[in-house]
């Protein structure tokens, strides 16, 4: 009961914030997010053994997410400034050896895993509108929804059990064919320029991401022998549990918005 209210809650918000929210108010709630998933981040990261500069990598983090998000802002000159300004950070922090690398790497995750496709949803409030936002996480959550209970109700064969012991095949098919049928009939009036079938194949492409992304953070928390980033969000979770799924779908569903409608 606990997951299904705090669930309706979080849903009736996000909603509410693409739809009554300016592109710049958007942007802000996204930059927040993006903070609270750094935090969250970090703490991973320490557990896996490379800890990363907090401040350092979520200014990079916000300052991507800024870019991209904001028409305009030139975005390789951020990452170029977050690269040089992390690796200062790192060579007075460290002593040579291997952990310096892991250290870099790590610290960059953020910037490219959190800020740029935070940013291009945001993008997309800018360029396309309030509708086109709410149809790809209409499609995520849907998909999410439909894993979870055709995975609780039919799940037999484990989709990946040494990352995600509870993620099912039937669980997948379900969250696909779902998906894929908010995406198509939902995408009928909110992207009216782009037939059915472009739809429905989007819509695959989006939910094969989501769980990719999703199976991605699940790793992380396998391998740092965590179950949730943090209890943020009551039957959630974090905010890295919430949106996991959403930040590999961004890229592609980007991409084809801007350049391919």
């Amino acid at each position: 009961m606990v997951r299904l209210l705090s669930g309706v809650v979080l849903l009736l918000a996000v909603v509410a914030g693409v739809w009554f929210l300016s592109p710049f108010q958007l942007l802000l709630v996204a930059e927040l997010v993006l903070v609270l998933g750094v935090l969250e981040y970090a703490k991973l990261a320490a557990r896996l053994g490379s800890p990363v500069p907090k401040l350092a990598a979520g200014t990079a983090a916000a300052a991507t997410c800024a870019a991209v998000g904001w028409p305009g802002l030139p975005v390789e000159v951020v990452l170029m400034a977050a690269l040089v300004a992390i690796c200062a950070v790192v060579i007075g922090s460290l002593s040579p050896g291997p952990a310096v690398l892991h250290r870099i790497s790590a610290s960059l995750v953020p910037a490219i895993w959190l800020g740029l496709p935070l940013g291009a949803l945001v993008a997309l409030r800018w360029l396309r509108g309030r509708e086109v936002v709410l149809l790809l996480l209409v499609t995520v959550i849907a998909s999410d929804t439909a894993q979870l209970y055709s995975g609780s109700l039919f799940g037999r064969r484990r989709l990946a059990p040494a990352i995600s012991p509870r993620k099912t095949v039937e669980g997948a098919a379900g969250g696909f064919a779902v998906g894929i049928a908010a995406l198509a009939i939902a995408g009928a009036w909110w992207l009216p320029s782009v037939g059915t079938l472009t739809l429905a194949a989007l819509g695959a492409v989006v939910v094969a991401l989501g769980i990719l992304g999703d199976l991605f953070e699940s790793l992380l928390k396998r391998s740092a022998e965590v179950k949730d980033t943090s209890g943020l969000i009551p039957g959630h979770g974090g905010v890295l549990d919430r949106i996991d799924a959403l930040l590999f779908a961004v890229p592609a569903y980007y991409v084809f918005v801007r350049y391919l409608t």
